[in-house]
């Protein structure tokens, strides 16, 4: 099997705080060795980064990628079935178009792993998935399918379906929608385990993996009052959850922090497009950052294009972030949230190989990738 050695390089693996002098064995899809010296065939390919930095592959943990195809309109709009307001039966792997532009703009920045998930008009959106960005088929990518279940609250299921005059028209009726689908799934649940089950419903099927802790519900919340509300009703049926956006995250620090309970901020660098975004402020990274707590960071993608991922987390430096901690939310943090620790987000023998090699401090506004490694293959070049 060929292997590959990386050398001559400012190694930030996201194991240390600092960059080493270390070479990287990759051979096939994993990371074999990272030592100052590694034991390699005499055949190998040697990979000079010619005293630029290597990071482990980016992620961002919620995109639409794929299912909002670039370039193609409305034809490419793949991610909101929003005939109702709950449709836990769609599935986000059966809408990606992996001919997608947006893939190429991703390896070109040195991103190599994605959640793609359904949009959030409805209350309920369909399961999510974990994918790598190069592939010719969804098959090829999969790295986590299904990886969640999408929900959404707030102005967004309330002005698709309130428009139609359907509910939900409110905040409450978006909760309350919310409560009785997972009330059905629990009935559901029940009526299989005792054998009393006449017909299969598929949605009820993809939403016991929530119930039973398999995987979490992943909640679309900007507001303070949402984000209370999605700790609530995940505390009334003991489920798992993330918090998606947490745009308002700052005014309810505390108790976000208190509920153990995994989030994403952003995308920040947007603008205020919408009423719940009113509050946005890069205070939301600067307190959980100063808190110690472990958090990622997304573009939303195509809200903020894929490749400005890095951009976001560079920008954020100026407000007196700690460029550790923010490349941990794009690598190490990213892969804990989704529960992917095993395999991505570090440079450590038996990880993915996925590799970013830049020209200088990835966060630096000038640096560019030199080439991006994902599954020990080279898959862009400048």
């Amino acid at each position: 099997m060929k292997q590959t050695v990386i050398r001559n390089g400012k190694v930030w693996s996201g194991v240390k705080t600092e960059e080493e002098s270390v070479e990287i064995l990759l051979e096939g899809h994993q990371i074999i060795d990272v030592a100052t010296k590694v034991n390699s065939k005499e055949d190998c390919v040697i990979i000079d980064a010619n005293g630029g930095w290597v990071t482990p592959g980016i992620i961002d943990v919620h995109t639409h990628l794929g299912v909002y195809a670039q370039d193609v309109g409305k034809a490419g709009h793949d991610f909101n079935e929003i005939t109702k307001p709950c449709t836990p039966e769609v599935r986000a792997l059966d809408g990606i178009d992996p001919s997608d532009s947006g893939f190429f703009d991703a390896r070109k920045a040195g991103v190599t792993t994605v959640q793609v998930l359904p949009g959030s008009a409805n209350v309920i959106g369909g399961e999510t998935c974990v994918i790598k960005t190069t592939g010719r088929s969804v098959e090829e990518m999969i790295v986590r399918a299904p990886s969640a279940m999408k929900a959404a609250l707030g102005e967004n299921p309330k002005s698709v379906h309130g428009a139609k005059g359907k509910m939900p028209i409110t905040r409450m009726g978006v909760a309350a929608v919310l409560r009785q689908e997972l009330m059905h799934a629990q009935d559901y649940y029940n009526r299989k385990a005792k054998g009393e089950l006449l017909t299969r419903d598929l949605g009820m099927e993809q939403l016991l993996p929530v119930l039973k802790g398999d995987i979490p519900m992943r909640i679309h919340a900007h507001r303070a009052d949402d984000i209370m509300t999605a700790i609530r009703i995940a505390k009334e049926f003991s489920i798992e959850i993330t918090i998606e956006h947490v745009t308002e995250g700052h005014l309810v620090e505390k108790e976000l922090l208190d509920s153990g309970f995994r989030f994403t901020i952003g995308p920040t660098f947007s603008a205020r497009s919408k009423q719940e975004l009113a509050n946005k402020s890069w205070d939301t990274v600067k307190g959980f950052a100063d808190a110690g707590v472990p958090f990622t960071i997304t573009t939303d993608h195509p809200v903020i294009p894929i490749e400005h991922l890095v951009t976001t987390a560079g920008y954020a430096r100026k407000h007196g972030i700690d460029e550790h901690t923010l490349l941990k939310a794009i690598t190490v943090y990213a892969a804990e949230h989704l529960q992917l620790e095993h395999r991505v987000g570090t440079i450590e023998s038996g990880k993915d190989a996925d590799i970013v090699i830049w020209s200088g401090h990835p966060l630096a506004i000038d640096a560019v990738v030199e080439q991006t490694i994902i599954n020990g293959e080279a898959v862009y070049t400048r």
